[in-house]
């Protein structure tokens, strides 16, 4: 499950608690100097991500990402190292016959969700993000299209994999199409969670009946399907670390997200 910083519920607990401090007549707090374990305020976190990001606001009250902010320049150096892995891998899957692969996490991974969590004050619940993705509106990682047409142009096959419902297939291999990810989206390629009827290879921890897979399983299983069915994965793709453990890759790249945990 996604796990959201909870901005506001912790902003409204920490008024509450102030109110009810003060309100006992409590003493107002002391500036000594003294060191405290208090933790960075909520305020200059998010400020501090809105610079990350170089976020802007257009008329319509959409959030966007700069093309010339930290984070861009950040997923530019990865996307550069990862360039680099490929054609060397390339280059020694020729000798050795391999078929090489790469697999890509989705969400701020591929496309960039950074609206929704501006807009929702970095909150989360199930049917907002739902609501959310069926708008196909979000935009490319920045760099992400291009990287997956450079894999392509070695003869790297490319996945996706997601921890999205499959009941949102159709709106998130739109949205992927519509910002530039020119490479097979059909079932065979991108992988999302699908309770319903899931697939055997994941049959130690999902069933028709009960899903109790883990981030880790999932994508660990994922994966290892994917190299079941032939293929080296020479590059394994995440913005949370849960995307990226469990192995059944040569090389993984974190992609940055300040915004969200996920477990």
């Amino acid at each position: 499950m996604r796990k959201s910083i909870r901005l506001a519920s912790i902003a409204a607990a920490c008024a509450v608690a102030g109110a009810a401090l003060y309100g006992t007549g409590a003493a107002s707090a002391h500036t000594s100097g003294t060191k405290t374990h208090e933790p960075e305020n909520i305020a200059t976190l998010v400020s501090q991500i809105d610079t990350y990001y170089g976020g802007t606001k257009n008329s319509a009250g959409v959030w966007s990402a700069s093309a010339d902010s930290l984070y861009a320049a950040d997923v530019a150096h990865i996307e550069s190292d990862a360039k680099k892995d490929i054609k060397k891998a390339v280059q020694k899957a020729a000798k050795t016959g391999e078929k090489p692969a790469i697999v890509l996490d989705i969400d701020d991974t591929s496309l960039l969700s950074y609206d929704f969590e501006k807009a929702t004050n970095f909150t989360y619940s199930s049917s907002g993000w739902s609501n959310y993705i069926k708008t196909t509106t979000r935009q490319a990682v920045f760099g992400m299209p291009e990287l997956v047409a450079y894999a392509k142009s070695k003869g790297v096959e490319v996945f996706f994999l997601s921890g999205l419902d499959a009941s949102l297939r159709s709106y998130t291999t739109a949205n992927l199409d519509t910002v530039g990810y020119k490479t097979a989206l059909d079932t065979d390629h991108v992988f999302l969670k699908d309770k319903v009827t899931p697939p055997s290879y994941l049959s130690d921890c999902a069933t028709a009946a009960a899903w109790t897979c883990t981030t880790v399983q999932y994508k660990e299983g994922t994966r290892k399907y994917i190299e079941s069915e032939g293929y080296n994965i020479i590059g394994s793709f995440g913005d949370q670390q849960s995307d990226l453990d469990g192995g059944y890759a040569d090389k993984t790249y974190k992609i940055p997200n300040p915004t969200y945990f996920v477990a």
